[in-house]
């Protein structure tokens, strides 16, 4: 079953957006111009890590239905691109139901059209903005059971709050509400792996109008305090896989990633 929030969709084709320059990264054709602009000045390397990012959720997500989770709740998707976490982790459950949510109007738009589920599980979206996470829990709620584990996406997303945002309070909100046994799927942009391609990510994302907080391991780390890591803890996400015999990619990604759990 695949529902959704139907309402007015008005694209801001002017102003870059994370999104439609993430989509641009990784081939897609759902951005414009100004978001194209941005890419282009982007390092050469960001198009290894955003494909390096998409596989480390992939990993994530299908690790975690396999240990039984069937619900998941994803906070800014960006533009639906095949496989998606729905599809990565009904392949496993094919009763997993999926929530996503994300600010970008487009992504409802195709959404609508390509977050389909399979017939025994459930996908749904609502564009929402995750500066407001009562609204996301809210909707969800529709569709989760948060009487049982959830896990929570949050994929290369929290570079884009700037700490006067307060990250971590919403952070806290989102998984204030979560069971015990549920999860964090997490990836940060590093400011300390590749320090100068960093500093020109955030310049280019600026003159986008984009505001970026990438950050040191030890300040990401604090987004998983109170929670149980689970191996190989915090890493690039070229690192964190749970086939023994797969060796790690090389490290282009300059993106830390971790999965953790709710005690």
């Amino acid at each position: 079953m695949t529902a959704g929030t139907p309402q007015p969709v008005r694209i801001d084709t002017g102003t870059a957006h994370p999104a439609r320059v993430y989509d641009w990264l990784l081939g897609g054709k759902d951005n414009y111009p100004v978001d194209e602009a941005v890419g282009e000045r982007l390092p050469a390397q960001a198009r290894d890590g955003a494909h390096q990012n998409r596989q480390f959720m992939h990993r994530a997500a299908a690790w975690l239905a396999a240990q039984g989770i069937d619900q998941f709740l994803d906070v800014g998707t960006g533009i639906p691109t095949e496989p998606n976490l729905h599809q990565v982790v009904q392949r496993v459950e094919p009763r997993a139901k999926v929530v996503y949510a994300d600010n970008d109007p487009i992504v409802l738009r195709h959404a609508e059209a390509l977050l389909v589920s399979s017939p025994e599980g459930v996908t749904d979206y609502i564009q929402a903005d995750v500066r407001r996470p009562a609204e996301i829990i809210e909707h969800a709620r529709d569709v989760l059971d948060f009487g049982r584990p959830i896990a929570l996406s949050l994929i290369a997303l929290l570079h884009f709050i700037p700490d006067d945002q307060d990250p971590r309070g919403i952070l806290r909100d989102l998984l204030a509400v979560l069971p015990s046994g549920s999860y964090l799927v997490l990836s940060h942009a590093a400011s300390d792996i590749h320090p100068e391609l960093a500093e020109q990510a955030i310049s280019e994302y600026a003159k986008g109008g984009i505001r970026l907080a990438i950050r040191p391991r030890g300040e990401v780390a604090r987004f998983l305090d109170g929670l149980d890591l689970v191996e190989p803890g915090l890493v690039t996400v070229t690192q964190w896989f749970k086939d023994p015999e797969t060796a790690p990619e090389p490290e282009f990604s300059g993106i830390y990633g971790a999965v953790a759990r709710i005690p």
